[in-house]
């Protein structure tokens, strides 16, 4: 019989998330999906799970969970306090639960998204092929609240691991190489100078839809409308504050604003784990 976990404490904001929704785009699904996906792969693989297995998503202050078997989690990602029943427990490194015990997984000392995962990952019904919350659709399971219940899947026998590894820290300058284009040349030559030379700070109004920022305003050459275009994961979106949006894994199909470039998605986990305040540039790749 398998564990079920229950949500003791579903903190600020804390998602279910695995490797995405891939193959829906004609139909206006994108991926959603975990934003720093190299710490969920890497939590994944030190208790033995498909990398894409389901994990949890936190965000900031973290997330409690109470198993009503004995489970093996670890917890990554953003750093933070890692306690069972109130005793300090090893961050980024394979935890024993049991059951009944209350794993806390504490608010983040650095950065801003922690990732719970738990042997055998959780197994909640997918949709369209994913687990994952998609906050903008609304597709998948909703954000956690506290009482939820999770089932968890049969853990498969674990090979030798290392019984830790080394986690990528979150970065205190953001830098983010983006290619120009589609809609560049909407931009006046001082803007385009200005996209990658100035310093932006990451803004406390981001989310899992975009990285918005705060620092100068990007003047455009065109005034007029833009029809509504396909975005892809990653574009820069300038809206009429003149300030750019990094578009993260939740969001839109389309938009209307013009994209003065495209951040490279093997770049944004570092997007995923700046916190508001970060200092922020953009550097041609």
């Amino acid at each position: 019989m398998t564990a079920k976990l229950t949500v003791v404490r579903a903190g600020a904001l804390t998602t279910i998330q695995d490797a995405g929704r891939t193959g829906h785009a004609h139909l206006g699904v994108l991926r959603s999906g975990a934003l720093d996906a190299p710490a969920m792969r890497l939590a994944n693989r030190l208790l033995g799970n498909p990398g894409e297995a389901a994990v949890l998503e936190t965000t900031l202050t973290g997330c409690a969970l109470r198993p009503d078997r004995t489970v093996t989690v670890v917890v990554g990602g953003a750093p933070c306090p890692v306690t069972v029943d109130g005793e300090p427990m090893a961050w980024g490194a394979p935890v024993r639960v049991p059951a009944g015990a209350v794993l806390d997984a504490g608010r983040a000392t650095a950065g801003l998204r922690s990732y719970v995962a738990v042997a055998g990952g959780i197994t909640v019904e997918p949709v369209l092929g994913s687990r994952s919350t998609d906050l903008l659709s609304g597709l998948g399971p909703a954000p956690l609240c506290d009482g939820d219940v999770l089932p968890v899947g049969s853990p498969d026998p674990v090979p030798a691991l290392p019984p830790a590894a080394p986690w990528p820290g979150p970065p205190t300058v953001l830098t983010l190489p983006v290619r120009l284009g589609p809609r560049s040349d909407w931009f006046t030559a001082e803007a385009l100078r200005t996209f990658t030379a100035a310093a932006y700070r990451v803004s406390a109004h981001s989310n899992r839809i975009g990285l918005r920022t705060e620092g100068p305003s990007l003047e455009r050459e065109l005034t007029g409308e833009l029809a509504s275009e396909g975005m892809v994961l990653g574009a820069v979106q300038v809206p009429p504050d003149g300030r750019p949006v990094v578009f993260l894994h939740d969001h839109p199909t389309t938009g209307g604003y013009p994209v003065i470039g495209v951040v490279p998605e093997p770049a944004l986990a570092g997007a995923a784990q700046a916190a508001p305040g970060t200092l922020l540039r953009f550097t041609l790749s």
